[in-house]
């Protein structure tokens, strides 16, 4: 059976935290093949790596310095063909990590352009001081500070939305797109057989750039521009469009959607899916990531419902997702990290990747792995979280408190190897890993979740298959179903005269929800659930925790 891209399940892995088989402490392309019978074993249908090119590596290889080789610290391209080939194998394709809308300034284009080649000189976006000697616009760095960095000795500054040595791509220039097209197609000849697009909307830059007014958000000046959807489906047209069975996904930063329906509808030929991060922020203290607030449970579900309904009536599509290696674990901000880890993690999976959409799972997420806990800024190395914590200090935090804040949201929560075995260093390498492993490694790690029926693992691996049984999980429509319960997500899914209710309780204590009459009778089936299987009855109570789904044909 050939599945489509909505039957299928993504499993995002972060190369230098993922197996290291050579004892360097890092990740690499070999600890990937030596673990294709564990990916195989969960069943999922498409590796995301992380980037692997070249890189000088200040944002963990999203500061690409060549698109068409493998970074050494990962392997060579024989070991990149190999991993390839013995994937599919066993069905698994690849999807990888295309970061466009910047380089490295280690970048041969970028190292022409400040040369003075002619033809590399319009690669970047440039602009004078303004007459008055300040900066060509007030825009704020995604990293902190400004937005513009000196272009050596030429009196130009060039745009740089994150860090200095992540220059931004001009895509308003013809032989730049030309170029990043031919990137793609370098690697569907390799094989690969999808793409994830970085930041993706960032890439329209108008073409003349103001200050961001007094009050407005200068995020909306360079965010979704018209002209993203027009390149989108030249590269469409150009390069991925040309061949059956490519999936991608864009990164969309602050999108809304309106726009989010646009880049995935299908006639349109952009995308297949988008990620939008506005449900991972419900912890955000008026709208700030470095603050300490407990998830707004209400906001969760209204965001979540507000992109199922509006992507299923606009016909677009969504990627489902909890965690990836820019957020801290979904365990920690929406679950229970203690007497419910397992449970709550059941729970937290169910009710993703039962929405409408393609799930994605972060290496770890399917063994309910937890935050770190490190103990000082040493133990960091992602450069935002260094940044934001000079930030915190500087406006008057404690040491400690920014400690905290850092425990609680940093990016590299997600990013500590994975725990293979209680061991030392869990398994991943001989040698002390590049990042610290978690303090939970003994406890929490694949060999044990392996030998439990009852794992985690087991519960996902359940959820990969039930979407390849049953189309009314991989193509059916989306309902709210009482979207004003305090305690518990609830929602259907049909597909013909299929229909699926799923119900999910987010807290600690029993929740009571009253079920339609129609899932009350001998033909409805207990399709999947964490909880004590009991009759059904109309006031329905849910366990902590628990997530129960219910299905009629």
């Amino acid at each position: 059976m050939t599945l489509d891209f909505k039957q299928k399940v993504i499993y995002q892995i972060y190369p230098k935290s993922f197996r290291d088989s050579d004892g360097d402490g890092i990740g690499d392309l070999r600890g990937i093949i030596e673990k294709i019978p564990y990916l195989n074993e969960l069943g999922i249908d498409m590796i995301w790596l992380n980037p692997i090119f070249p890189s000088p590596q200040k944002d963990n290889g999203y500061d690409v310095s060549d698109y068409c080789k493998i970074d050494p610290l990962f392997g060579t391209m024989a070991d990149f063909e190999e991993l390839v080939a013995k994937l599919k194998s066993v069905n698994i394709d690849i999807m990888f990590d295309m970061v466009f809308n910047h380089t490295s300034t280690e970048h041969e284009w970028f190292q022409k352009a400040l040369a003075g080649v002619p033809e590399y000189q319009d690669f970047y976006i440039r602009r004078p001081l303004k007459t008055d000697g300040s900066l060509p616009t007030n825009w704020e760095s995604k990293f902190s500070g400004p937005v513009w960095a000196p272009f050596g000795d030429t009196g130009d500054y060039y745009l740089h939305l994150f860090d200095p040595s992540q220059a931004d791509l001009n895509w308003r220039h013809e032989p730049v797109r030309k170029k990043l097209y031919d990137v793609v197609n370098f690697w569907l000849d390799k094989g690969v057989k999808g793409f994830r697009f970085d930041v993706i909307n960032l890439i329209g830059k108008d073409k003349e750039l103001r200050d961001a007014l007094p009050g407005e958000n200068d995020k909306l000046l360079y965010t979704d521009r018209p002209i993203v959807h027009d390149y989108l489906h030249e590269m469409n047209q150009a390069s991925f469009g040309q061949h059956d069975g490519i999936i991608t996904v864009g990164e969309m930063s602050s999108t809304t959607v309106d726009q989010g329906i646009l880049y995935s509808q299908p006639d349109r030929q952009e995308l297949s899916m988008v990620f939008s991060f506005h449900h991972l922020k419900v912890d955000y203290e008026n709208g700030e990531k470095w603050t300490d607030m407990p998830y707004d449970f209400m906001a969760l579900k209204q965001i979540l419902h507000e992109w199922q309904k509006g992507m299923n009536d606009g016909n677009g599509w969504n990627a489902l997702f909890w965690n990836n290696h820019d957020q801290p674990r979904a365990l920690n901000r929406f679950g229970d990290t203690g007497r419910y880890r397992e449970k709550s993690a059941k729970m937290l999976a169910a009710s993703m990747h039962l929405l409408r959409g393609t799930p994605y799972i972060y290496q770890g997420e399917e063994i309910g792995m937890i935050n770190p806990e490190f103990d000082s800024l040493e133990d960091y190395q992602d450069v935002e979280s260094h940044n934001a914590y000079q930030q915190l200090r500087d406006d008057g935090l404690s040491e400690e408190k920014a400690l905290q804040l850092l425990r609680a949201k940093s990016r590299d929560n997600g990013r500590t190897p994975m725990q293979w075995n209680g061991g030392k260093h869990a398994g991943f390498s001989n040698e002390k890993p590049w990042l610290r492993v978690g303090k939970s490694a003994e406890s929490i790690h694949v060999e044990q979740s392996l030998k439990e029926r009852d794992s985690v693992f087991y519960f996902y691996q359940k959820l990969i298959q039930l979407r390849k049984d049953y189309r009314v999980i991989s193509h059916g429509s989306y309902e709210a179903y009482q979207l004003e319960h305090p305690e518990i997500m609830a929602y259907e899914r049909t597909y013909e005269s299929e229909r699926l209710l799923v119900l999910n309780n987010y807290q600690d204590v029993e929740a009571t929800i009253t079920l339609p009459d129609d899932y009350l009778n001998d033909h409805t089936m207990w399709l999947i659930g964490n909880g004590t299987k009991r009759p059904l009855t109309k006031e329905m109570t849910l366990e902590p925790y628990e997530t129960l789904a219910l299905y009629l044909a």
